[in-house]
């Protein structure tokens, strides 16, 4: 692996969550020469740039300029940042490399990989394999989920594993290297971020590169209730094994919805590959209580659960969440930035199991009109609320004991809140008041 030391890099994003942040503070310690630039002002990223104080970078916020991406030695570029990006396109053009913080770890880290990767159930997936796995062994849990782990290799070792969830964004990046991880997980697979790959084909395409490179000695675990997951199989030369609900012997968990048994069977297939036995995997996944704003209790008052679902960001994964409930029990709260995903099968399903349903955002008007002209016995109500704290409002008076409000939009956050976890805590906060 070629040293970074003395090499000009440019991280093209530093962000508030830690991904820039973090590579740039690595990139330091390896004696690069660091400018970090995003197109976010000094102001939103006063934060950030705190956590980088006392260390040599130079900065260049609130835009981007040409020669930051074109004279230097490697680009390292947030995976939010689409290929097609012309600033991108120039470094390309000017032989520079182009790169980024997961590839960087993956081209040094020492063990085996397991990656996972899915439109909806990756992350309680990578951390339920993590839990699993850690029983017996040490375990270091990144990309898409948790902190970078570049910091932390030099304390890995070679009979120690990596659990990483990897967004298609980052198997878009990936694609260069002709890399697979030696074991690979598929959750469900369904359209999503069209906006930034382009088309469903495209988006479908980055995520295959997940099991693309895999050899003979490899493993694909792939789930056979999805098709387009178990497609996958004609994709990869590896020993694929299915996972799914039917016919297993099912797991004790904490959390709600057949959906999180799915995971839990997906995150126990790959760790059999490693040994674990179902009976070690049960016991780590007793006390497994989820993770924050994917269909987590957050509140219980005078009868009433309070569930965050805000990372729901897709309509299938909006019914999957109403679905881990008795019918006509959830109030559901849906709604939220236009993907130009389809609805039709959402508010069905809404209209036919919800108890009420709260619309929000900017899609919210066009759900509640299109639930208004349910033929559905019975059908749930639908309220167009505008905005979450008009819901909840209608929710607490609503609800009735042994009832469920549920946060689960089925849409992207970003017409109302800066991310889906913004929205989550703002549902959380709204609960307990």
């Amino acid at each position: 692996m070629d040293s970074l030391a003395g090499k000009r890099v440019t991280v093209a994003g530093l962000g508030r969550f830690g991904g820039g942040i973090a590579v740039a503070r690595w990139l330091c310690a390896q004696g690069a020469q660091v400018l970090v630039t995003d197109r976010d002002s000094e102001e939103k990223l006063a934060d950030s740039r705190r956590q980088l104080d006392g260390l040599p970078i130079a900065f260049f916020l609130g835009g981007h300029r040409k020669t930051d991406f074109t004279d230097t030695d490697l680009v390292v570029a947030s995976p939010a940042i689409p290929l097609t990006n012309p600033l991108l396109a120039a470094a390309r053009l000017a032989n520079v490399q182009i790169t980024t913080e997961i590839r960087l770890f993956i081209e040094r880290c020492p063990c085996q990989i397991i990656g996972i990767t899915g439109t909806k159930g990756k992350s309680t997936t990578t951390a339920m394999l993590n839990k699993i796995l850690s029983g017996t062994r040490r375990t270091w849990m990144g990309g898409n989920i948790g902190k970078s782990l570049l910091a932390d290799l030099p304390h890995m070792s070679a009979e120690d594993v990596a659990v990483l969830e990897l967004s298609s964004f980052m198997l878009e990046y990936l694609h260069e290297m002709n890399w697979s991880p030696h074991v690979a997980v598929v959750t469900m697979i369904a359209e999503d971020h069209l906006d930034w790959h382009g088309s469903a084909s495209a988006y479908l395409d980055a995520k295959k590169n997940l099991v693309r490179f895999q050899t003979e000695n490899d493993f694909a675990v792939l789930n056979e209730s999805n098709a387009m997951a178990a497609s996958f199989s004609r994709e990869t030369a590896a020993h694929t094994i299915f996972f799914g609900v039917k016919n297993r012997k099912r797991f004790r968990l904490r959390l709600p919805g057949e959906h999180n048994q799915l995971n839990a069977q997906g995150a126990f297939t790959a760790a059999s590959i490693f040994g674990v036995d179902f009976n070690t995997a049960q016991a780590e996944l007793e006390n497994f209580t989820g993770l924050p704003h994917r269909l987590q209790l957050v509140h219980e008052a005078a009868g009433v659960s309070y569930y965050d679902d805000s990372i729901a960001t897709i309509p299938d994964a909006a019914v999957a969440a109403m679905n881990a409930f008795p019918a006509k029990k959830v109030i559901q709260i849906v709604g939220g930035s236009d993907k130009k995903l389809p609805i039709t099968a959402m508010c069905s399903a809404l209209s036919e199991r919800a108890k009420a349903v709260l619309c929000i955002g900017a899609t919210g008007k066009t759900i509640a009109e299109t639930l208004e002209k349910s033929l559905a016995q019975n059908a749930a109500p639908a309220y167009h609320c505008g905005d979450l704290a008009t819901a909840m409002r209608i929710a607490k008076k609503t609800a009735a004991p042994g009832d469920i409000v549920l946060l689960s939009p089925g849409f992207a956050s970003y017409d109302q809140f800066v991310n889906f976890e913004q929205r989550g805590d703002e549902f959380i906060r709204l609960a307990k008041m």
